[in-house]
């Protein structure tokens, strides 16, 4: 009997939210939750960060100026267990789709830029947070740990998903590879920024990542993008001539592609909102593996191998007794890896005490 391999149709969007308005966008990602099931998608994937949108005025000035924006950003970013997430989770569930939400998460004090992986049943299937924010994001996001390296199990694939310039970051792209991962959410804020300027942060380096990703990994990539409204520019800009000239309206290059890199849909023009469309069918892996799968047959691990450590980083370890540290909450065993046959080994997990 012949294998059925998972075929369904995903999308990703390319739209900005209403900045710094949790509620306002919570309520325009339900409609675009909406829309995407309407036209058949099992599958919709939001841009890094996108409720309640990306922290522009990080990069427009000094850390003293951006701090008139940091209380309302907290305020805005997304709690899990609000009724803000509920109401993105009843909408999966309503509409019967896998929702991957990028967002600003807000844990006790902190910030971290999170991807929350929703079933379609409306339970949750994983929360990541980016490894490490860039550059000046680190002045409002903390660090995830090596659990949120992680691939899932789901029915419509192997799932996994960074953010931004973690798609530059071989080792964490190695250690996503190696877990057979099959439909790969790559999700970015817009590419508007310091545009003539700074050329790595644009559309041409920005959506070669997402493109050598598909290719590098033999899988599919979603690669939704925001864009920055005219409402988001006046909010932080104004009238300065100068900051209008290091962010610009537009900015988004939303793509899926397929496995040996092909562009899967028609794009949109870059300052057009929407969401586009692809039909998966993951029995086209096993051909572009076939060329090349760096993380099996392609691989020298007797040469080279990646390290990954998955213990949580739990900011407070409870001890018990004299010395013995209290199990952490959801923690795996450590699994042994034969070197000639799999290129990735796991450390045993290192304890880090607050």
């Amino acid at each position: 009997m012949p294998v059925q391999h998972p075929k369904f149709r995903a999308a990703a969007v390319q739209a900005a939210p209403v900045f710094l308005d949790l509620d306002a966008s919570v309520d325009k990602a339900v409609r675009l939750i909406a829309e995407a099931a309407g036209h058949g998608a099992k599958l919709i994937a939001f841009p890094e960060t996108w409720l309640p949108g990306y922290p522009w005025f990080i990069w427009l000035d000094s850390p003293a100026w951006g701090m008139q924006f940091i209380q309302r950003y907290h305020d805005n970013s997304l709690v899990y267990g609000s009724p803000q997430a509920e109401r993105i989770a009843q909408a999966a569930r309503e509409h019967s789709i896998v929702v991957v939400m990028g967002h600003s998460e807000k844990s006790g004090g902190s910030l971290y830029m999170g991807q929350w992986i929703i079933g379609a049943d409306g339970e949750t299937i994983a929360q990541r947070r980016k490894l490490k924010p860039t550059h000046v994001e680190r002045t409002v996001f903390g660090e995830g740990d090596g659990s949120d390296l992680t691939v899932w199990e789901t029915p419509l694939g192997r799932i996994g998903a960074l953010c931004c310039w973690e798609h530059l970051q071989p080792l964490s792209k190695y250690a996503m590879y190696a877990q057979n991962e099959q439909v790969h959410i790559a999700a970015w804020p817009s590419f508007s920024l310091y545009r003539g300027g700074a050329y790595a942060l644009g559309p041409e380096v920005n959506t070669a990542a997402s493109r050598i990703y598909a290719v590098e990994g033999q899988c599919f990539v979603l690669a939704p993008c925001a864009t920055v409204s005219p409402e988001m520019v006046e909010m932080l800009c104004g009238n300065d001539a100068t900051k209008r000239q290091l962010l610009l309206a537009g900015g988004g290059f939303t793509c899926i592609y397929a496995p040996d890199g092909q562009l899967m849909h028609e794009p949109l023009p870059e300052g057009t909102e929407g969401i586009v469309y692809a039909d998966l069918d993951l029995g086209m892996i096993a051909l572009a593996k076939a060329a090349a799968d760096p993380a099996g047959h392609y691989a020298r691990p007797d040469v080279t191998r990646l390290l990954l450590d998955r213990t949580p980083g739990d900011r407070v370890v409870l001890r018990r007794g004299a010395g013995a540290e209290a199990p952490h909450a959801g923690e795996a065993e450590p699994v042994a890896v034969p070197v000639r046959t799999d290129p990735v080994a796991e450390a045993a997990p290192v304890r880090r005490v607050a």
